[in-house]
């Protein structure tokens, strides 16, 4: 789903939209606060890490992840990734296979995890888990789980966007919130704040980590026409991105977050580049969605997640093994 304007706005239309919604919120609200109550967690032999969000869309988790299982692979730790493959076709537990499987298959986050190392697909998490155990996993990285209250989580990360928040701060569908602000911060250890934007978590006393995203791929984008296109939680973050690079935006497409990329769409993106004489381009994400055989002249555009305070960041891993983890700076 694309996010509604609503949820983001200030304005007395805004207001209105949300107050029109509230009973519905309660209603949700009622079903979340179920959820706990119906699980028995499991304790993986694994230390389980969660890397999650307070709100529906994109914060910048999969970025975060990534560059979290860096960091742990680079101190010797074996790291599993464990997602439910959202949008994907295959309930698992099953280890995602490059070679083998599409994102229609088991979701286009899991593709992209894969890449760093080894990734379950699985809708029930704790039988995730035990895939992860038998795999020799020293960490699970719990992708999306914050929740999810079916595995015991050794460390919570809640990532947050820096230009946008917790939005109007009222539930879905009323607002982009899962669950109460406060409710779901008291069961973090950490939160990220990531990205460009002056956000101030002032109900949040644990550490609070800055990251923000670098985009490679300059030569590409710089002085370029390009026709941009993003099916994500935030298209205009990544339109924003290109212009910043010095990329000439002649046009651009916003599709839903996560949503199938059909041929003949991509056929027209192909034909309309072609008529403009500029470049296709696209998230990661996005690219991943691609029937392979319509890939070719389209550019995805890499990003990486950087930490800012490493030291800090260090200090909140260091609790999960007795190795030496070192954040990079």
């Amino acid at each position: 789903m694309r996010a509604p304007k609503f949820w983001y706005g200030k304005s007395v239309g805004a207001r209105v939209l949300a107050a029109l919604l509230s009973p519905l919120a309660v209603l949700y609200r009622a079903g979340v606060a179920l959820k706990p109550k119906r699980r028995n967690p499991m304790r993986a032999h694994a230390k389980v890490v969660c890397i999650g969000n307070l709100t529906l869309g994109g914060t910048g988790k999969t970025p975060v992840a990534i560059a979290l299982a860096e960091i742990f692979s680079g101190g010797g730790v074996k790291v599993v990734f464990l997602s439910r493959g959202y949008r994907g076709r295959l309930a698992g537990p099953v280890g995602v296979d490059l070679t083998q499987h599409s994102a229609a298959d088991v979701g286009d986050e899991p593709l992209l995890l894969a890449r760093t190392a080894p990734t379950i697909v699985s809708r029930d998490r704790a039988a995730g888990a035990v895939m992860a155990d038998a795999l020799g996993a020293e960490i699970v990285i719990l992708d999306d789980g914050h929740q999810n209250y079916s595995l015991q989580k050794d460390l919570s990360f809640v990532v947050v966007d820096a230009a946008i928040g917790f939005g109007n701060g009222r539930l879905f569908p009323a607002g982009p919130l899962r669950e109460p602000i406060g409710e779901g911060l008291a069961r973090a250890d950490a939160a990220i704040v990531v990205g460009e934007g002056e956000f101030q978590m002032s109900e949040f006393t644990g550490p609070i980590l800055r990251a923000r995203l670098v985009a490679a791929g300059q030569d590409a984008i710089a002085g370029k026409k390009l026709l941009a296109f993003a099916g994500i939680g935030r298209p205009e973050k990544f339109f924003a991105t290109l212009k910043k690079m010095g990329g000439e935006i002649c046009a651009s497409r916003r599709f839903a977050d996560h949503r199938p990329y059909s041929e003949n769409e991509i056929r027209k993106l192909h034909a309309h580049a072609a008529r403009l004489d500029a470049q296709l381009v696209t998230t990661q994400k996005d690219f991943v969605r691609i029937a392979d055989h319509q890939r070719e002249g389209i550019f995805p555009l890499p990003v990486r997640a950087e930490f800012e305070n490493a030291r800090v960041l260090a200090g909140v891993l260091k609790k999960l093994t007795d190795k030496t983890v070192r954040a990079k700076s």
